[in-house]
């Protein structure tokens, strides 16, 4: 049975940070932001918002454009690394906040739990739902599998300049219009890691950002590792001598924790898959230098960052790679689509591999490329930390879902901040009463009860 994504939908905070101010009042240069890290904005949250409300506003616009009734849905998922209760799932607060505007008890069918995994766990609720649906316990009902974040960091920390917000939603089913996912061949890697994590009661990470990153790259080329042995041996994918399994991708999304991640991620992808190839030999023709090697042969993540001679010529090695036409092909024509809401928007965390993923389509299409049959390849990566490398086929009905997607236009008319709004949102100075922006027909939070500190219990409307 076909298991896939029908439609796909976006809310995103209106307020946004841009990166000048940031630079700025951070005393850095602008161009890091907009050419080293690929960040342009930063989707904040008003001070009526949380991953909850985004979630169920991105729930109600696809049920709204699809004209869903509560007992289309059979299942609502909800992932995210920004939850606020260590029991209550957030998949009820969404549902009790749909229940506002569909009637009472009209979701207590809904099957669905809150996902945890760092950033991956999105791609782990899409597997589960896709596997609901191929196994016929769907029986014609659609699943809802929400990815919604609010990315934060401390105040003069590295990560405070890749920050964002806002929620995805796809709807899946057994007649997909947008992408079939392939069966069988989804893969994973996994570890026991400490690169990126969030103890009980703090509201920002703790961040290894070197050792983050490296890991992030590792764990996704292991997972693409064993998605080639998948596909192979399922028949999926007949790979030619001299061939690598990317050359069967037509587009490839990566996670992304901020846009040029993306770049950084296919750059060690394709420099690992190119490596034992005859293109590779022309390829250390262009780029002038032999590719360097750890002086530590084991190869561990701390060996070669420790190994500072290593890094800085793996550094140079990395950036004359990427100028090279080959990579250049590659990148404009797999990638670099996907990359442009992330610049617009920020850090998703569960959400930034799907947003890429929504950038590719709306962009690509635009180009006038016709993109049915096109294989869509995902690289998902959650801190912690595991990754995920699955696949899809986009379907030949897939203009009636992209010929509309205008992202500036979904994500409606924004505010930029101040330095000092910036500033009084972030250490939560503001009640949900003193919002910036006026919400209508959406779902804001308009109570917190903080009287014991063990407890902060919600309140949230449906604002007409």
């Amino acid at each position: 049975m076909a298991a896939g994504i029908d439609d796909i939908a976006i809310y995103i905070p209106r307020l946004y940070l841009d990166a000048s101010d940031f630079a700025d009042n951070r005393g850095l240069d602008p161009v890091k932001l907009q050419k080293g890290l690929g960040v342009s904005q930063m989707a904040i949250v008003d001070a009526n918002q949380d991953p909850a409300c985004l979630a169920a506003n991105a729930c109600l616009r696809i049920m709204q454009k699809n004209k869903l009734s509560p007992e289309d849905i059979g299942r609502l998922y909800v992932s995210t690394e920004s939850a606020f209760d260590e029991s209550k799932a957030m998949n009820s607060y969404v549902v009790g906040m749909l229940e506002q505007v569909y009637g009472q008890g009209a979701f207590e069918h809904c099957g669905g739990v809150e996902t945890k995994f760092a950033c991956v766990s999105g791609s782990y609720a899409l597997y589960d739902n896709t596997n609901w649906i191929r196994a016929g316990e769907a029986e014609g009902k659609h699943a809802l599998v929400v990815v919604s974040d609010i990315a934060k960091y401390d105040m003069g920390s590295s990560g405070e300049m890749t920050q964002g917000a806002g929620a995805v939603v796809m709807l899946l089913n057994d007649n997909p219009r947008l992408l079939a996912f392939d069966p069988k061949v989804t893969s994973t890697s996994i570890k026991d890691e400490y690169d990126f994590y969030r103890p009980f009661g703090k509201e920002t990470p703790i961040v290894h950002g070197q050792y983050s990153n490296l890991l992030y790259m590792i764990q996704v080329r292991k997972a693409l590792e064993a998605y080639k042995k998948k596909v192979i041996s399922t028949g999926l994918i007949k790979m030619e001598p001299g061939e690598t399994i990317l050359d069967h991708m037509d587009y490839i999304n990566m996670h992304l924790p901020y846009s040029n991640m993306g770049k950084k991620a296919l750059a060690y992808l394709v420099r690992h898959e190119w490596r034992q190839l005859p293109r590779w030999k022309k390829i250390l023709q262009e780029i002038g230098i032999e590719e360097p090697i750890p002086k530590d042969p084991r190869g561990t993540i701390e060996s070669v960052l420790g190994d500072e001679e290593f890094m800085a010529k793996d550094h140079e090695f990395t950036k004359l790679f990427t100028k090279t036409q080959a990579y250049q092909e590659v990148y404009e024509s797999k990638l670099s689509s996907s990359l442009i809401a992330s610049s617009m928007i920020g850090n998703l965390y569960t959400a930034s591999l799907y947003l890429g993923f929504r950038s590719s389509l709306e962009f690509e299409y635009q180009k006038g490329i016709d993109l049915d049959g096109k294989r869509i390849g995902f690289g998902s990566y959650g801190s912690g930390s595991s990754a995920m490398v699955f696949s899809g086929v986009v379907q030949p009905t897939y203009k009636e879902i992209v010929k509309n997607m205008n992202l500036e236009t979904e994500i409606g008319e924004r505010r930029r901040l101040t330095w000092e709004e910036y500033e009084e949102l972030h250490e939560n100075k503001l009640s949900p009463e003193e919002s910036m922006v006026d919400s209508k027909k959406e779902f804001v939070l308009v109570h917190v009860d903080t009287e014991k500190e063990s407890r902060g219990e919600r309140r949230y409307i449906f604002n007409e």
